[in-house]
């Protein structure tokens, strides 16, 4: 089945880990024997081969680059003039992987439409499309550099991402929008931007509906019935999506999948994190809505963390593939299941872009 995934930091992989996604995943891991840098080193799941393998054909691939203040004790960037260009920097990764045929960039319905109809064919390889988002915007010096970046192919932003930004509190923090975040928001809906509400803390979420009435989804994000953390969505604000026709995607971060998981010393065979937890988020936002329109994939596969950190049963994400088994043995349709994997957020941005 065709796969979308709306969230994979594909650039920063490639540009600070140094990771060649046109390798194969299996050769990623080999070269990074012995390296201790990051926790993920020889257990990376994604690349752009086997995405293919995976027919995950379709995804949202992201810019992320935190400016932190002295302050702040989370890793990032000492100025957002760093975190702009090192976004730019991730910019010019994926256009060099579209000069090669490797990826294509999605920017409008009339794209969408040419890119799925190539994925429908069978045959030669087909370069992996890729709509173009900004986790936290941080970066984001002006709202001149926001039009720029629309202009470069920009479709979706998410104003935070974690602790204190310049626009938005997100994850393990709490604030509101302010006057900067407002203007943010004024001019992501004048360009027709996703707001991606991911991240958000409950303030700022809250805040964020007052005063947003554009498009909206939320990228990679669970539910806080199923794990208590501010990370995840309370069923309060999964219904204010849902009422605001948004999609919400289904990560496999293992921490975000099971309570009490200790970063570092829990495994997924230990904590009997699998594939099912996903599909219990799933359910659990299908029961809410009252049908399947609103929920889909966004695994966040590559976001700092391997199979130490993912479901015990992914071992690339290719195995992706095994998700429309699980939904059919829940009990979901054909046409339901083709909406979680991929029709959901497609109809999104058709209706978006239209």
């Amino acid at each position: 089945m065709f796969i979308f995934d709306a969230h994979l930091d594909l650039a920063m992989n490639a540009m600070e880990w140094n990771r060649d996604l046109t390798w194969s995943v299996q050769e990623i891991r080999k070269s990074e024997i012995g390296m201790t840098d990051k926790p993920d080193r020889g257990r990376n799941t994604v690349s752009l081969d086997a995405m293919r393998k995976g027919n995950i054909g379709l995804c949202v691939a992201t810019q992320i680059a935190r400016y932190v203040k002295k302050e702040n004790p989370l890793p990032g960037w000492n100025s957002p003039q760093q975190a702009w260009a090192q976004t730019q920097g991730q910019l010019a990764w994926y256009r060099a992987m579209e000069h090669i045929g490797e990826m294509v960039q999605i920017t409008n319905y009339n794209d969408l439409n040419a890119h799925l109809t190539v994925w429908n064919e069978e045959g030669l390889k087909k370069p992996i499309g890729y709509i173009l988002s900004l986790e936290g915007a941080d970066s984001i010096l002006s709202m001149e550099h926001l039009e720029q970046s629309y202009e470069q192919g920009l479709r979706a932003i998410g104003p935070a991402h974690y602790g204190p930004g310049t626009y938005a509190f997100g994850t393990d923090s709490t604030g509101t929008i302010g006057v900067r975040g407002k203007e943010l928001l004024k001019k992501i809906a004048q360009l027709n931007l996703i707001l991606d509400a991911t991240h958000l803390c409950d303030q700022s979420f809250w805040d964020t509906m007052d005063v947003y009435d554009g498009p909206i989804w939320a990228s990679h994000n669970n539910c806080r019935a199923l794990v208590d953390h501010n990370r995840q969505f309370s069923d309060d604000q999964i219904k204010e999506l849902i009422t605001r026709k948004a999609v919400i995607g289904m990560a496999l971060d293992a921490w975000m999948m099971v309570p009490n998981w200790v970063r570092g010393q829990s495994t997924p065979q230990t904590m009997g994190v699998s594939l099912q937890q996903m599909i219990d988020n799933i359910d659990h936002i299908c029961q809410l809505a009252g049908n399947a329109n609103h929920v889909g994939i966004g695994t966040d596969l590559d976001g700092g963390f391997g199979t130490e950190q993912s479901p015990s049963n992914i071992d690339t994400i290719a195995d992706l593939q095994k998700i429309p088994e699980l939904l059919k043995v829940r009990g979901y349709s054909e046409t339901d299941i083709r909406g979680i994997m991929n029709q959901n957020f497609i109809g999104f941005l058709r209706e978006a872009w239209a």
